[in-house]
């Protein structure tokens, strides 16, 4: 159910395309790590147990993995997921990163690291390694500037019910981008009023602007497998028509949804 393709190679590091088909699952047995890696995730979301600390991944976030460590995963729904791991060697780490070491949970990506690492899938499927291996060094030291959690403070117990409240709405935005904040809430079992204040407690962004992130994160991908008409995708992720779409993506990359097309499809 899991499948590795390998888009580029250079001296230090690998690019792979890594898909898996899992449908609804619980958590897959424990399996190590073996080298340094950045994950971005394309496309789905699921969930994952590192040394038993659970985080949830979906489009907006990325992840870190570094040798000796013992990994789980686990899908909420079917569809499986897409990602991409840019697997470093120790030398590259040290030479790209120096003493900064990434922190254990996930971080929410910036969105000039996420659209850099979508143009970085399109020249490792063009076959061009020098604009490759040049994308890769600008995209690992915008990696750096990608921001962790703000996280809750206070008891424990407290603490980890408000988390795991938050990464069922996010689990519940990327199942369905167009939800609402009252369905979410309902989804979540909790009031609007109390998901709209922990959620922006937990991840420093109000349910709005995350859902916007999310979306633009679907239509980006969406782009680059080639999606003709902006008018359907602007219906189908639940924008108001063409121009609000463009509007939203180009607030959070710089870029209307037609001058991307190029730069992240082949």
């Amino acid at each position: 159910m899991l499948t590795k393709r390998v888009l580029a190679a250079a001296d230090g590091l690998l690019v792979e395309d890594v898909i898996c088909t899992s449908g609804r699952s619980s958590w897959s047995p424990p399996e190590p790590t073996e080298s340094y890696s950045v994950v971005f995730v394309r496309r789905g979301c699921f969930r994952r147990r590192v040394d038993g600390l659970e985080s949830f991944l979906d489009p907006v976030s990325i992840y870190f993995d570094e040798p000796g460590r013992e990994q789980q995963v686990a899908h909420p729904s079917d569809g499986g997921d897409e990602c991409t791991q840019i697997v470093l060697s120790s030398a590259m780490v040290e030479s790209v990163w120096g003493d900064y070491r990434p922190p254990p949970r996930p971080v929410f990506t910036t969105a000039a690291a996420d659209l850099a690492h979508r143009q970085l899938v399109s020249s490792a499927r063009s076959g061009d390694t020098f604009e490759l291996v040049e994308r890769i060094g600008e995209l690992l030291a915008a990696v750096r500037d990608c921001g962790t959690r703000i996280g809750f403070r206070g008891r424990a117990t407290t603490a980890a019910a408000r988390r795991r409240v938050v990464d069922d709405a996010r689990e519940a935005i990327a199942i369905q981008p167009t939800i609402g904040l009252f369905e979410l809430a309902r989804v979540v079992a909790v009031s609007p009023h109390h998901l709209s204040r922990i959620f922006r407690a937990e991840t420093g962004e109000t349910i709005s602007r995350y859902r916007n992130r999310a979306r633009v994160r679907v239509a980006l991908e969406r782009l680059a497998d080639r999606e003709r008409s902006l008018a359907r995708l602007a219906c189908e992720l639940g924008f108001a028509d063409q121009a609000h779409l463009a509007r939203v993506v180009r607030r959070e990359v710089g870029s209307t949804p037609s001058a991307l097309r190029s730069s992240l499809g082949i």
